[in-house]
């Protein structure tokens, strides 16, 4: 009775919050990029990426129907490894949401590059950063009552922005641009080499689907429902990508290569300056919103790690008046504003694709584990057997290619710091726990 008054979501909402999820910054910053790197290949790329993510995303569909609750890629990982692999990939995930935020900034800031051109500077990049996460965290402050609001508005200025760039852009297609499969990579470079490059970009821009299976209980009949529109999201995302990557290199040809803003430069040599503000407006607007979208979202992961599964300090999970996890909002925005010194969008991006790498892995090596769990429900079932999870395991393996030494090295000292923190905070624990035991021994005396 009391589950019938609970507002469920239908396909057409799941669907639109997939495509909320995914269609991010990249879209509108890393087309000239990955030109670069492969040429008109970058279209094609695009849409293998959607097709290689969806293998990955089908075995989170799976383990979401098995296990309830938030949680995502830790607690499936929690659920088939125990604590401390729980742990780990908990961090891991509440560090995602960090540099996602710090991407989503950084975005923003090279976006503005193009109108105010002292943004290239480092220390003015930094001020125009901090204040903006400094204006997040105020906002976060003050409780997530404006998300719906701001959802909806981000969601309508990057949609409308891409479908008329896309509907205005197909009559100034010149078909001679769309013959260069070689461009951009160092002298000497492999073709090889690039493709592994572009990879890494391309598989950036659809990282934003993880979270849908965490809304798996707010669904009508999630094991048919969110199977379903995760594969509707990924080939929509993948081929309005596509789409937009095409119709870029069709107006803007090898100049692409060069274009900061791509959609934005390319849009004026469509309709000249109305054109390219239009496109700068609705790209700063989208990249805003999901920037605030992840820094509401992002310290109820550490909150939830604390409160509800004891995996971090108690202290984390503590919440003022408003329901706002105060300690975990301060502390993932100050290594947020540690992070965006780096200044390096690109840099910030290649970590968002290693950090999701992480936490994919032994999200497949889940689904293959609990494939036949004897007390788990069957949900959704992959078809082939294990064919799938190792399909999308070789795809997330093939990702290390396109990682560099740096982020390698970053992410096993990460591991080792968080597996110190863990054994020093378990011990802890323990030692609290046998207190209370001692002291509840000696009432019953």
């Amino acid at each position: 009775m009391a589950r019938s008054k609970i507002k469920q979501l239908s396909f057409l909402s799941v669907f639109l919050l997939g495509v909320d999820g995914i269609v991010g910054s990249g879209i509108f910053l890393m087309p000239s990029r990955v030109y670069a790197k492969v040429g008109d290949l970058s279209a094609g790329l695009m849409l293998l990426a959607g097709i290689s993510v969806l293998m990955i995303a089908l075995c989170f569909a799976n383990l979401a129907s098995k296990i309830p609750g938030d949680g995502g890629a830790w607690l499936y990982t929690y659920t088939a490894f125990g604590r401390f692999a729980g742990f780990e990939i908990g961090i891991f995930t509440w560090l995602l949401g960090i540099i996602t935020m710090a991407t989503e900034i950084s975005a923003f800031v090279t976006s503005l590059r193009s109108v105010f051109p002292s943004l290239n500077q480092h220390s003015h990049y930094l001020v125009v950063a901090l204040g903006i996460l400094t204006a997040l965290t105020i906002l976060n402050l003050l409780g997530p009552n404006l998300m719906d609001w701001v959802d909806n508005i981000s969601t309508v200025a990057k949609i409308g922005v891409l479908v008329a760039f896309v509907v205005i852009g197909l009559f100034f297609l010149h078909p001679a641009n769309l013959a260069n499969f070689s461009s951009g990579g160092s002298i000497g470079s492999s073709l090889f080499s690039r493709i592994n490059a572009g990879f890494g970009m391309v598989f950036y821009m659809f990282t934003g689907f993880s979270f849908l299976p965490i809304a798996a209980s707010k669904m009508n009949h999630p094991e048919k429902t969110l199977p379903k529109a995760l594969i509707s999201v990924l080939l929509t995302s993948a081929v309005l990508y596509m789409i937009v990557q095409l119709t870029a290199i069709g107006v803007s040809g090898s100049g692409l290569a060069n274009d900061n803003v791509p959609i934005a430069a390319s849009f004026y040599r469509i309709a000249g300056s109305i054109g390219y503000d239009l496109a700068l407006a609705g790209m700063l607007i989208s990249i805003l919103g999901v920037a605030l979208s992840v820094s509401f979202s992002t310290p109820t992961i550490a909150s939830s790690l604390a409160s509800e599964h004891q995996l971090l300090p108690r202290m984390l999970g503590r919440q003022n008046k408003r329901g706002v996890p105060i300690v975990s909002l301060l502390l993932s925005c100050g290594l947020c504003a540690l992070m965006l010194f780096s200044g390096n969008y690109l840099f910030l991006a290649s970590a968002i694709v290693f950090t999701s790498f992480v936490q994919y892995v032994p999200t497949i090596l889940a689904a293959i584990k609990l494939r036949n769990h004897s007390k788990l429900p069957q949900g959704f079932r992959l078809r082939g057997g294990n064919l799938i999870p190792i399909i999308a395991l070789l795809v997330t393996l093939y990702l290390i290619l396109s990682f560099s030494l740096e982020l390698i090295v970053a992410g096993v000292l990460v591991f080792l710091l968080s597996a110190v923190w863990y054994f020093y905070d378990d011990r802890d624990r323990q030692a609290n726990e046998l207190r209370r035991d001692i002291a509840e021994g000696d009432k019953a005396f």
